[in-house]
């Protein structure tokens, strides 16, 4: 087997090589079976010889021994499960370049279902993010071709092409009652893997939207960014939509809020595949309040995160049931320059929780909802300094800047909540976690 595999990657993403911009991720891995193989069914390979052969003359059309057998390759690893797949040299080419962050697509992770095309999350600053495209549309229709009877394979590559040109998605979505078409431009992804931003003074904000080779490096140099701007009293951790991708990454994540312990173990029937990843000493917020924001679109890495720091109690999660994508994916290089990649373990949070179809269960759930001003005129609250003749205080007044300041973050306040409720929640429990912890 070694022979045949000079390099083994274990992949964490969603969708393997079938990604249309988000791609598949991948880390270095070892996998080694020193078990003796068992004898191949001799009866079972002649009926398949046998199937093989009556293709071959009796289908209404030639087809050759080279698809006959990719064919017959593809569909045996795609019994196995939805992300065990055969990737040819194109696919496998594709699935390297990934790795970098940089790739061209719509930005979207998607995986196959009832013979549809599923979403499972847009990738922020993408062609698909700024169309409105949301986790667990169903894509029915790519131009004016049907999706239902493709390969998830054929879908994609329609839906790929050069930078520039147009694609049309028509999508049927929970809630609506007609199909919705959206027209997007495919571009050249190049993934921001973490931003960050000052929410208020003192309250910081990382926005984790994938896990590519370099988002532990980057994720450092934004929270320097943020303790530039004054000192940290508490972050918010975004993982919404965040699809996955490298395992050292979220290990990488993970380990710059803990200062101990396992982060995650990977357990597959091959005990040469079995490995633990620990922390190491340092947190970047020296134990000061950490809030998690998770939902459905959280999935495999993003949900290593999330289940090793609340595991360990470090932070709070909020939002809703993660994807629940819990299974190990290595990718086997082939002599012919093509792949298979093969589910071969599963990952288990610190505490030994499989999460595999389960997801993790915030601790407070935020569910999605759009909040709007109240309809007609706001009559500002009357309160005692507006009474005429009222007696003056003792304390100090607010300066004009102060009174401004205070107008300003009321006004942000109001506008966040408008445009990201679950945000808005996230932040009040953040500070809510830092009163708390100054008592």
């Amino acid at each position: 087997m070694k022979s045949l595999l000079p390099s083994l990657r274990i992949s964490l993403a969603l969708g393997v090589g079938l990604v249309v911009g988000a791609g598949v991720t991948l880390t270095h891995g070892v996998l080694a079976d020193k078990s003796k193989p068992e004898n191949l069914p001799l009866k079972d390979l002649q009926t398949f010889v046998e199937i093989l052969n009556r293709v071959k003359t009796d289908y209404v059309e030639p087809v050759t021994d080279e698809a006959l057998l990719e064919s017959a390759v593809r569909g045996m690893l795609s019994g196995l499960d939805p992300h065990s797949a055969y990737l040819d040299k194109e696919e496998f080419s594709e699935i390297n370049v990934t790795t970098t962050g940089k790739f061209g697509g719509l930005g979207i992770e998607v995986q196959p279902f009832n013979g549809f095309v599923r979403v499972i999350s847009p990738i922020d600053d993408t062609p698909a993010a700024r169309a409105g495209i949301q986790p667990g549309d169903l894509i029915i229709k790519i131009d004016d071709t049907p999706v239902k009877g493709m390969s998830l394979t054929e879908a994609v590559k329609k839906m790929r092409g050069e930078p520039g040109t147009k694609v049309t998605l028509t999508i049927a979505r929970e809630g609506l009652g007609e199909p919705l078409t959206v027209e997007l431009t495919r571009d050249i992804i190049n993934v921001a893997s973490v931003r960050s931003r000052m929410l208020e003074t003192g309250l910081g904000y990382l926005r984790v939207s994938t896990f590519s080779s370099v988002t532990g490096k980057t994720l450092n140099e934004e929270f320097r960014k943020l303790k530039k701007q004054g000192e940290l009293k508490g972050l918010i951790l975004d993982l919404r939509n965040n699809p996955g991708g490298v395992l050292n990454a979220s290990v990488d994540v993970s380990d710059a809020f803990l200062d101990k312990g396992v982060i995650v173990s990977i357990k597959g029937r091959v005990s040469d595949s079995n490995r633990e990843f620990n922390a190491t000493p340092g947190d970047l917020l020296d134990g000061k309040p950490l809030v998690v924001l998770v939902n459905g679109g959280s999935a495999s890495a993003s949900e290593i995160v999330a289940g090793a720091l609340q595991d360990h109690k470090r932070a709070l999660l909020v939002g809703t049931q993660t994807f629940g994508k819990g299974s190990v994916q290595t990718i086997l290089p082939l002599q012919n320059d093509s792949a298979i990649k093969l589910t071969t373990a599963r990952y288990y949070t610190p505490s030994g929780r499989s999460i595999q179809a389960e997801g993790i269960e915030p601790d407070i759930t935020i569910r999605p909802i759009k909040v709007s001003k109240a309809a007609g005129t706001p009559v500002d609250n009357i309160t005692e300094a507006d009474l005429q003749g009222r007696l003056d205080g003792s304390g100090k007044k607010l300066t004009p800047e102060q009174a401004a300041e205070k107008k300003k973050q009321s006004e942000a306040e109001q506008s966040l909540a408008e445009t990201d409720y679950a945000l808005y929640e996230a932040l009040n429990l953040l500070k809510g976690m830092v009163i708390v912890g100054r008592k």
